[in-house]
């Protein structure tokens, strides 16, 4: 190999790292899910004003239900077969592991379903009894405008899309909002000890 043919495959490698380290955020990540969810985590975006309905009919703004509290959200639809009902799973695992203490004080658990036709409070109201959510504490609910609920989905960075058959490609993750109602994380879903540490910790009960 010529001096010209090995300067000219260092500037191709160079430009194939920089591309690379451009387009997974610095190596931190190397997935496109991954660099939205390090994009979010660094911009904690406030939740947009919604109204929710919960599965026992009632109304009111995500900000009048977290009541000064964390919240720890999860996005899903009831007539989901494969993901959703493993990771409303996972959730309960999470709300299981806390102390009652925290559950009551300090943190609201919120499904939220982006399927609003079909997931109506009848319905929620079923599909939270799989789960031994209480509906208090922990809430299913959905979000009856559409505007509302594509503005929360885009601000959180939640795909859905769906098919022909009533079903939704989506991503699925834990959301984590402090009290002011700033995304403060997102959690890999099946990462359910490592989820309660975090919660543990920026609550200030870790040894609880």
């Amino acid at each position: 190999m010529t001096k010209h043919e090995r300067i000219a495959l260092m500037v191709v490698l160079l430009l194939g790292l920089s591309v690379l380290t451009i387009g997974t955020d610095g190596f931190q990540a190397f997935t496109e899910e991954q660099a939205r969810t390090n994009q979010l985590i660094s911009e904690q975006p406030y939740l947009p004003k919604v109204i929710l309905e919960d599965s026992k009919a009632r109304t009111y703004s995500m900000q009048e239900l977290q009541h000064n509290k964390y919240l720890f959200i999860t996005f899903m639809y009831t007539n989901c077969a494969t993901v959703c009902p493993q990771l409303e799973r996972n959730m309960q695992e999470v709300y299981q592991q806390l102390p009652d203490t925290m559950i009551k004080e300090n943190i609201q658990f919120l499904s939220i379903s982006f399927d609003p036709e079909n997931d109506d409070p009848k319905t929620l109201e079923k599909y939270r009894s799989y789960f031994d959510s209480d509906g208090e504490s922990w809430r299913m609910a959905r979000i009856n405008d559409k505007d509302e609920l594509n503005n929360l989905l885009d601000e959180l960075g939640v795909i859905v899309i769906p098919d022909d058959y009533g079903n939704f490609q989506h991503n699925s993750a834990f959301y984590l909002v402090n009290r002011e109602g700033s995304l403060i994380d997102v959690m890999d879903n099946t990462e359910i000890d490592q989820a309660v540490e975090r919660i543990k910790s920026e609550i200030g009960g870790g040894s609880l």
